[in-house]
């Protein structure tokens, strides 16, 4: 080949890879910037989760306010139902601050919870009590996984978990000290179970 061919050739654009260059290439470590954008997007669907898990809250104090026999059992759901709110909106701001969205089914999670927590109510308000106790139970078991799973580096996000874990095992105590009567094992599996649902649903939709 002469020099001017050589000089007319077009630039190669590659070169093929042996099967031994393409293992190598997959054993790298990811790029910095990669890794960063893994754990906020898994930061993001944990805080979508809690986020809804905040809607389904305020619905269910909402519906056993709604009712309570009671009129310092209704004030005082109602009290908790606003620490709910104050919850939401850290998720939300923390969602934002993350670049990402709730969950799109928050009508249906509120719907659905007010529901239950109606239902809840009509049992009577010691068993009220109860189905509080329960469900703040879980929740706070749900936080903790939720502080194993949070990437290392995402600490605005872990001490927000924190707070609200803080709040719903002071909500659950509240109950207990009221007079809450104990949930029937049936019952507390049936609540775990829906919940779960809901937690594996949002955390993707």
């Amino acid at each position: 080949m002469t020099p001017r061919n050589l000089a007319q050739s077009p630039p190669p654009t590659g070169r093929q890879l042996r099967p031994l260059d393409r293992l190598l290439l997959r054993l790298q470590p990811a790029p910095p910037h990669a890794v960063a954008a893994v754990e906020r997007r898994r930061s993001a669907a944990l805080m979508r989760v809690n986020h809804a898990g905040e809607i389904a809250a305020q619905a269910l104090y909402h519906g056993q306010a709604l009712v309570a026999r009671d009129p310092a059992l209704r004030r005082h759901l109602l009290t908790a139902a606003a620490e709910e709110r104050n919850h939401l909106r850290w998720c939300a701001q923390r969602l934002a601050e993350l670049g990402d969205r709730p969950s799109r089914l928050g009508a249906l999670w509120y719907v659905g919870s007010f529901a239950v927590g109606a239902l809840a109510g009509l049992a009577g308000d010691s068993a009220s009590l109860g189905f509080v106790e329960e469900t703040e139970a879980q929740v706070a078991a749900h936080l903790d996984d939720h502080l194993r799973r949070l990437p290392p580096a995402d600490a605005r996000s872990r001490e927000l978990l924190e707070l609200m874990k803080h709040d719903e095992q002071r909500h659950g105590a509240q109950a207990h000290a009221a007079g809450a009567r104990p949930l029937p094992p049936p019952v507390r599996r049936l609540m775990s179970m829906a919940a779960g649902m809901m937690k594996f649903t949002a955390y993707r939709i």
